[in-house]
């Protein structure tokens, strides 16, 4: 492998950066030796070092969110969300610390006190996805640094630049250089980072096959904490929805946001049989109207390209197991360019099919499958190894209902799309899709450990059972 990662926008092939493959073992071992002072800080002064890092984010959001735009292919009105959602995600991180891991004092026999506080675990590797190259690992870092560990991330190989650039906003806030550590490289250094032994713990953002394989890696070393956020086969279940233009939009905006790139995205497409060829219709209609461009053209995308050929190309190839599954195409899966990766949002009919794959097709497809009735809906929406994000439209509450009890997901939506999942709650799945580790609000519960002291002010102890009688000596 070079030892040189080069970044280039997916939209016209421009080299955006390059810079040196890292070391892993040289960067943990930097982040070691740099923990125990961060560590010693008080709580308060690593969450205003924090809140300063909002703010040179935000002196720099222009630029930051037109390096997004230009790294990842994503619209620059989408990259400016992003921009923001790291913006707010440390007053949320500071809230979630503050809520999740307090300190606690009980009262307990004989005038002794019981105390419940929190420590950080160490060094924590993160390693990032390249859908959201700075909201993504920020939600796991900055809770990682309020809670006092340092840390070692390590970008997606696809948006280093935006890695480089997040890491560099934490450092001009006064975060010490050796507690955030940035490693470049691929899968290669990846692996490494997970490997070594100076982490103790790693939070990972990608494919299920990635974490499954660290998940088999760390079962050798219970003592690590684990926190994986993984992918989905999500469904999106329309049933009488009442209004049919509102249901297209959702369902739309489900499943071609980030042109499909999003673990959230909508999958599967949920349907009454025979009822549902007007709403077919009106989701086509949008379909047809989504501008499909480079990141800031004029006027705005809905969708920019994929984030590499290598990722349209495999997506086809998906696509075209698909048909010869016996899926029947709405509206086809096309390129729009022999040698970029922009391709159009993609339906197609799977109910007659002979096998349905239960994977996550990583861009802009939606495989729709009819059903007879409510109750088969619930189980298609959960004929699925995932439990990511799950989403009902439909008008009546009961159904809902029906819906949250039987479904197995860890987002359940109601009238919403399947993504957008909000940062100030829990977010994560179960299954194929993540370990039990909620990240989002729930971060800090993996980021520092609780520990439990029962406390006395004095010296103070007698054992009344089971001894000898104490001897005494006769007089003499």
């Amino acid at each position: 492998m070079s030892d040189v990662i080069v970044s280039t926008e997916p939209a016209t092939g421009a080299e955006v950066w390059r810079g040196a493959v890292g070391d892993a073992a040289a960067e943990v071992a930097a982040a070691r030796e740099a923990w125990p002072a961060w560590a010693a800080h008080s709580v308060a002064y690593r969450m205003e070092a924090i809140r300063r890092f909002a703010n040179v984010v935000r002196s720099r959001e222009g630029a930051f969110a037109d390096l997004i735009a230009r790294e990842t292919g994503k619209p620059l009105w989408e990259a400016k969300t992003e921009v923001t959602s790291v913006i707010n995600k440390v007053e949320i991180s500071i809230a979630a610390y503050g809520e999740r891991t307090p300190m606690r004092r009980l009262e307990a026999a004989i005038g002794n006190k019981v105390t419940v506080r929190h420590k950080p675990h160490g060094v924590l590797a993160v390693l990032g996805p390249y859908n959201f190259p700075a909201h993504l690992p920020n939600g796991h870092i900055l809770p990682a640094l309020i809670a006092g560990n340092a840390v070692v991330f390590k970008p997606s190989e696809k948006t280093p630049a935006t890695g480089a650039m997040l890491v560099e906003c934490l450092h001009e806030a006064g975060i010490p250089e050796g507690v955030v550590r940035l490693l470049i490289g691929g899968p290669k250094e990846g692996k490494e980072l997970a490997a070594e032994p100076g982490i103790d713990g790693l939070l990972f953002t990608g494919s299920a096959r990635a974490g499954q394989s660290l998940h088999r890696q760390f079962a050798e070393t219970p003592g690590k904490i684990l926190a994986l956020e993984l992918g989905g086969n999500n469904p999106i279940v329309v049933w009488n929805p009442g209004d049919l233009q509102a249901a297209a939009a959702i369902v739309v905006q489900s499943a071609f946001l980030s042109a499909g790139q999003r673990c959230t995205a909508a999958r599967r497409l949920i349907v009454e049989d025979g009822q549902h060829e007007p709403l077919v219709g009106e989701i086509v209609k949008l379909m047809d109207r989504i501008i499909i461009d480079h990141p800031h053209a004029d006027p705005a995308p809905f969708m920019g390209p994929l984030i590499d050929n290598g990722a349209a190309d495999h997506l086809q190839e998906q696509y075209l197991a698909l048909m010869m599954k016996g899926g029947q195409p709405i509206r086809r899966l096309e390129r729009h360019s022999e040698d970029k990766p922009f391709l159009s949002p993609a339906l197609i009919d799977m109910t007659e099919a002979k096998e349905r794959p239960d994977e996550e097709l990583f861009g802009p497809v939606l495989q729709m499958i009819r059903v007879p009735d409510f109750d088969a809906a619930i189980d298609e929406a959960n004929r699925t190894r995932f439990g990511l994000a799950a989403s009902l439209l439909c008008k009546d509450p009961a159904l809902y209902d029906k819906y949250w009890a039987s479904g197995r997901a860890g987002v359940i939506n109601w009238n919403k799309p399947t993504n957008g999942a909000p940062s100030n709650a829990p977010f994560g799945g179960i299954g194929a899709s993540g370990n039990h580790r909620p990240s989002a609000y729930y971060a800090a519960d993996y980021c520092a450990y609780p520990v439990t002291s029962v406390e006395a002010e004095m010296v103070r102890a007698v054992i009344t059972e089971g001894l000898r009688p104490a001897y005494v000596p006769e007089d003499e």
